[in-house]
């Protein structure tokens, strides 16, 4: 699933920054060399970052 269309970074991609250490979603983004730009994807970010880092 395409979690940023403008960014094109997947759900994969963003769990996968989440269980390398990032807790925000910006720091994932960085992660992936990217950064937010319309911003209405952060909050769908944000709740997967969440979700892995409440299954760790």
């Amino acid at each position: 699933m395409v979690v940023c269309v403008c960014n094109a970074i997947r759900e994969c991609e963003v769990r996968e920054a989440a269980r390398q250490g990032s807790r925000t979603a910006c720091q994932a983004y960085r992660s992936l060399g990217r950064q937010p730009k319309c911003g209405q994807c952060v909050s769908f970010a944000r709740a997967i970052i969440d979700e892995e880092r409440a299954a760790a």
